[in-house]
């Protein structure tokens, strides 16, 4: 395994820069994706396919792909996903070969058994003194903080894993609610999607938001979900209460007819249930009544109507969501997210090109 310098790489591996000059940045970006047995599939393909997209939208556009892609494990060959399906790699030590420009650890159940590998941490630390990006994906997260690489930041990890990565490494900030983070040149996603916003992230950082929304478009993602979205939508939130999906249709109809009139009355209606009858078996189903669901769709919306038009004016987007003024969809975001419209489209709006 090759054993350079901390110091960043020009694109060389046997000469190094000092430690106050910055790498330098160039294209064809060399991206490494680390996998090992058990990897969760998504997690490694979902983040190379984006990457990829990003290759064949450019090169259409008669530019040059800028990303090299390579999926590498500790000792190279054929990798069992946790689907079954089998990954080609090459070996950690031939990945280092060439100067990498992003390095990006997946997630996994079988990430466990690489904690105690003393000389697969050694080439992470030595990878992160290199790298211009180092990512990680879901359980990936226990990899660079058992390196040492995470302490007094923060990160992202999957919502199931995240106690338990803060039991074990009580000096990072374990951050349950994003699907992904970014502390300096360390990122972290969630895991599984969240591995697909982080890498769109990447490429808007490279290039430029329109660039980062065509890739997205691509691969028919919904919208582009900022770093710090929670890991639960509203919507979701409402489903997953929703064990038996006794209510799936209706609420597909009132994320389509927002602007409507959705009182209890209407709901009933619509599922042939007297107002009263409705309102108990909804709330008995859900843990919700039929108006805070309602409402919480309605944020839903809005919120990505703030992500995505930079310009569309308060006014308008409450109308579209059914929430009728501003003063109304304030307080509605207030209520489901502690902060107003116009301080989330600031945090999470599109930066402009």
């Amino acid at each position: 395994m090759t054993s350079n310098s901390a110091n960043p790489a020009n694109g060389s591996m046997h000469r190094a820069k000092t430690a106050s000059e910055p790498r330098r940045v160039t294209d064809p970006k060399r991206i490494v994706i680390v996998v090992y047995p058990g990897v969760t599939l998504l997690d490694a393909a979902g983040p190379a396919q984006v990457f990829s997209s990003a290759n064949d939208m450019l090169r259409r556009a008669g530019k040059e792909p800028p990303y090299v892609l390579l999926l590498a494990s500790p000792l190279g060959g054929e990798i069992q996903t946790d689907t079954g399906i089998v990954l080609k790699t090459v070996s950690l030590q031939v990945a280092s070969e060439q100067p990498i420009d992003t390095m990006i650890i997946s997630g996994g159940v079988g990430v466990f058994d690489l904690l105690e590998e003393e000389k697969f941490l050694k080439w992470v630390v030595a990878r992160h003194a290199e790298c211009r990006r180092v990512a990680t994906t879901c359980m990936g997260a226990f990899v660079t903080a058992k390196a040492g690489l995470l302490e007094g930041q923060c990160v992202a990890t999957h919502w199931r894993y995240t106690g338990e990565l803060q039991s074990q490494h009580p000096e990072v900030a374990v951050q349950k609610d994003p699907i992904f983070v970014r502390s300096g040149k360390m990122w972290s996603a969630a895991g599984v999607t969240s591995g697909i916003d982080l890498a769109i992230a990447m490429v808007e950082e490279d290039h430029d938001h329109r660039v980062a929304m065509q890739v997205a478009q691509s691969l028919v993602v919904f919208f582009k979900r900022p770093g710090g979205q929670s890991q639960f939508s509203n919507v979701l939130n409402v489903q997953k209460q929703d064990e038996a999906g006794s209510f799936s249709e209706l609420h597909a109809w009132i994320a389509e007819n927002l602007k409507d009139d959705l009182a209890v009355e209407a709901l009933a209606q619509r599922v042939g249930m007297s107002p009263r009858s409705f309102a108990r078996h909804y709330k008995e189903r859900t843990g919700f009544t039929p108006a805070r669901s309602v409402e919480m769709i309605r944020v839903d919306s809005a919120k990505r109507m703030l992500e995505l038009e930079p310009t569309l004016a308060l006014s308008k987007i409450a109308r579209n969501t059914g929430l009728a003024d501003e003063q109304r969809l304030r307080r509605a975001f207030v209520r489901h997210i502690g902060i107003s419209p116009l301080d989330y489209r600031a945090k999470f709006g599109p930066a402009g090109d």
